[in-house]
């Protein structure tokens, strides 16, 4: 079936790029510049103090775009769904699904009707970035000449997964949107995502000080975040991460309480088995017995070719549920689900201001967070956890899983859950939470939520070896302090090879004499079986063990487990060292000794001699070479359980592999009178290879050396290597 392109003009299209800056505008920034006071310390870290809330947003993506532009100017680009005008015609589908699952209309709405206070924030957001542009006229942005105050209506999440299409992505659009393949099934492939992040809570009970500490570990993206200090003279004292191009701390700390967020599960998006017909050209959905007309837009994806801008034309559909996302068994699959609401940027800055576990549980209130969990910790001494927030209310009865039945309001959401409802731990007499985007039914070990007192899609997560992991160490102290914290958060055990390595060793005392496997694989065998399950660089088991680890990866995660299990790595994982048999364990072995050989001349490679941390671009798409510099890292992937993840591979012309994902910005934070840190980020805070804070903590980060964090004035202005206005810079 072959879909009718037809032409559309996208939103607000020329408008938008290429606008001259007046005389007017540039003064006006130049006098908010003048509000804002900029102050580089000795790693780089902007702590940006403006009077008013709108000077310090005004500021921070100024210093954000100092620090790096292009990350800036990508997000949005991606936001608007214009992500082919760069990259070319790979991104049509990309671009389509922003566009259909983000309404930039909308967006535009919610900055008009926006509170003033908000709407203040959002033109300072444009302001910064525009006037670093007008100061910056050696900067060529790729696309954006300026941006707008309502770009941030578009975004209003800091979460690398913020956008949830009920696991519909691009390439279902492709068959649906052009007629190709289009009755396609849903994927029985299952692997855990290497994304992640880990949360910890301690309270004042288990810390030597007694007051409560928190771990703020994400694992995204190198380089996705940058670590900052916000603060203005309208009570805004925020420090941690923030996203390219957001103007809220998205996780960190005020002198308060620390909030740390990790991908949630929790169901927030749903897809919809609608039953269509088309009558005279048009079509109609069936709802509760009356046929409905679907909707209808027109978009126009420009794209980029060697001989120019190029366009393809689509009209989208839309029923009361939300746009059609792909197609199942011959029916129309529409996703209902919330990925831009203004009430999220409301309750993303409010939280960075709360001042008190009241106000921090109103602002939840909101309930418009719709990718995250929050692990939380005060100044009182108090923590508490939160499994996602904007959960909406449905049948439980039904499987939310998979795509329900279109045709009926039974199916409609009911509202949300208010926060109460939803799972959440309040000071566990236990001492400590954790997440590792990982079952909230283990978060608190015995004092827990149980699961059967909650509908199944408010926690479809399944446990992960990193969530394992975590509850195994964290009860084993009672006088944590930050470098306890630290060094709990930096455990090196592998988890997952607890149950893999011996039933390696039993497949290979198995075999009979004469064997060819026996004679070949006895080194290597007994190594791995004296192995600790600890990753190291000095460590030759952990090369095995990682590279013979990937290639059963895909049979493992198509091992089925027993009935009554969940589908979780772990129990596929176990059900697959239990039930292989010695070909399947020790084939891939022998692989890995011979690839080891041939890439290296040995297999006998330490960890760190094959895992790099390298950084010698600033350049989005990571660039890396063997004859450059680069760091041994003994951290390795969360997939097998590291708490401390660095994800690596090969890349084409390189041997070794180079870390790409895993911990990013990490800070322990303890609360009291006066909050102490430590805080580290990958790599260093700028994007400009010329930078001496390019790479500066490149060698901290592969050996997990923590710097202080300077939160207090007089300790910023100790450790001050710049200060300037925005624009006054010396360069």
């Amino acid at each position: 079936m072959k879909r009718l392109y037809i032409i559309i003009c996208f939103l607000i299209p020329a408008m938008v790029w290429g606008q001259r800056v007046t005389p007017i505008e540039a003064q006006a920034w130049k006098q908010q510049a003048d509000q804002v006071t900029i102050v580089r310390d000795n790693y780089g870290i902007p702590h940006i103090y403006g009077n008013t809330d709108a000077d310090a947003v005004f500021g921070l993506l100024y210093a954000q775009c100092e620090d790096d532009f292009p990350r800036v100017e990508m997000n949005y680009i991606e936001k608007l769904g214009q992500l082919s005008e760069v990259y070319g015609e790979s991104k049509i589908y990309d671009d389509l699904l922003t566009r259909l699952v983000i309404d930039s209309a909308a967006a535009v709405r919610d900055y008009e009707s926006a509170p003033e206070w908000l709407k203040k924030l959002c033109n300072a957001f444009a302001d910064g970035i525009n006037y670093y542009l007008y100061t910056h006229p050696e900067v060529k942005p790729k696309l954006i000449q300026k941006f707008q105050p309502w770009y941030p209506m578009l975004w209003t999440d800091g979460s690398i997964g913020a956008v949830s299409t009920a696991n519909f992505g691009a390439r279902d659009l492709r068959q649906f949107y052009t007629g190709d393949n289009i009755n396609t099934t849903l994927a029985a492939a299952h692997e855990e995502v290497v994304t992640g992040s880990n949360g910890f809570a301690f309270a004042p009970r288990i810390t030597a000080s007694g007051h409560a500490i928190l771990y703020i570990n994400p694992h995204v993206t190198f380089y996705f975040r940058p670590e900052v200090h916000v603060v203005s003279n309208e009570g805004l004292n925020a420090y941690g991460a923030v996203t390219w191009g957001q103007f809220f701390v998205y996780q960190g700390f005020n002198e308060f309480c620390g909030w740390m967020h990790t991908s949630s599960y929790a169901d927030v998006s749903d897809a919809y088995l609608e039953d269509v017909t088309t009558v005279n050209g048009r079509h109609f959905y069936l709802y509760d017995g009356e046929r409905l007309p679907v909707n209808e837009k027109q978009f126009t994806i420009r794209y980029h070719t060697p001989e120019g801008i190029r366009e393809k034309h689509f009209t989208g559909y839309f029923t009361g549920h939300g746009p059609v996302m792909g197609i199942r068994n011959s029916r129309w699959v529409t996703v209902k689900s919330d990925n831009r609401n203004i009430r999220g940027l409301i309750q993303s800055w409010k939280r960075t201001k709360a001042g008190s576990f009241q106000e921090y549980k109103e602002i939840m209130g909101l309930l418009a967070n719709a990718s995250n969990n929050t692990v939380y910790a005060d100044a009182t001494g108090n923590i508490a956890y939160w499994h996602g927030n904007f959960i909406p209310r449905r049948d439980p009865s039904l499987d939310w899983s998979q795509p329900v039945d279109g045709t009926t309001s039974k199916t409609d959401w009911k509202g949300l859950h208010p926060v109460d409802e939803t799972i959440h731990i309040y000071n566990p007499d236990n001492g400590w939470i954790e997440n590792c985007n990982s079952t909230p039914f283990t978060a608190a070990g015995s004092f827990s939520p149980k699961r059967e007192d909650y509908p199944a899609y408010m926690a479809p997560d399944e446990q992960n070896f990193r969530g394992l992991n975590a509850v195994r160490i964290l009860p084993a102290e009672q006088h944590y302090t930050l470098d306890k914290v630290i060094e709990k958060g930096y455990d090196t055990y592998l988890m997952a090879f607890e149950s893999l390595i011996p039933a390696i060793v039993r497949a290979y005392n198995g075999l009979p004499d004469g064997d060819s496997l026996k004679s070949g694989l006895k080194e290597p065998v007994k190594m791995l079986s004296q192995w600790n399950f600890h990753s190291s660089v000095n460590s030759v088991a952990t090369t095995l063990a990682i590279y013979w680890g990937e290639k059963i990866m895909p049979r493992v995660y198509r091992t089925k487990v027993r009935q009554g299990e969940d589908n979780s790595t772990v129990n596929k994982t176990l059900a697959f060292a239990s039930t292989a048999d010695a070909s399947q364990l020790l084939l891939p072995l022998l692989a890995t000794v011979r690839e080891l050989e041939m890439k290296f001349g040995s297999w006998k490679m330490p960890w760190g001699e094959v895992n790099r941390f390298q950084r010698i671009s600033g350049d989005i798409e990571n660039h890396f070479d063997d004859n450059k510099s680069s760091i041994p890292v003994g951290f390795a992937s969360s997939v097998w359980g590291m708490l401390p993840s660095y994800s690596s591979r090969a890349f084409p012309g390189t041997v070794k592999r180079y870390g790409v994902n895993g911990n990013s910005f990490v800070c322990a934070v303890e609360f009291g009178q006066k909050v102490k840190a430590k805080s580290l980020l990958a790599g260093g805070e700028s994007g400009n290879p010329a930078s001496p804070h390019f790479f500066d903590q490149g060698e901290m980060y592969a050996q997990g050396q923590f710097k202080e964090v300077w939160f207090y004035k007089e300790d910023v202005m100790n450790h001050a290597r710049e200060q300037y206005n925005p624009g006054e810079r010396k360069r």
